[in-house]
């Protein structure tokens, strides 16, 4: 062991130590939303024409009144008929 003299103590500044404690808190903010849903039905109107089409065969009936000249002979009378040679069709005259 030493022997001797002991020296009065130094004394150092005193170390500063600063120890934090921390508490958290949760502030709630609230921010509402709203969604409307909104279903469009839509109706399209399309329009149609429908066309028919229809034929019509007119049949005319001419009188050409009296012939002049002798009545024409043979099977076709009145000279419409195929049998009747120079024969002009719907009994014209030539």
């Amino acid at each position: 062991m030493f022997c001797g003299k002991i020296l009065p103590p130094v004394v150092h500044p005193t170390k500063c130590c600063i120890n934090h404690t921390q508490q958290n808190f949760i502030q709630p903010h609230i921010f509402p939303s709203h969604t409307t849903n909104v279903n469009h039905q839509v109706i399209g109107h399309k329009n149609y024409y429908p066309h028919t089409e229809s034929f019509v065969n007119e049949v005319t009936n001419v009188n050409l009144g009296p012939a002049v000249g002798p009545p024409p002979v043979g099977p076709g009378v009145g000279g419409c008929g195929p049998g009747y040679p120079g024969a002009m069709p719907y009994g014209f005259p030539r």
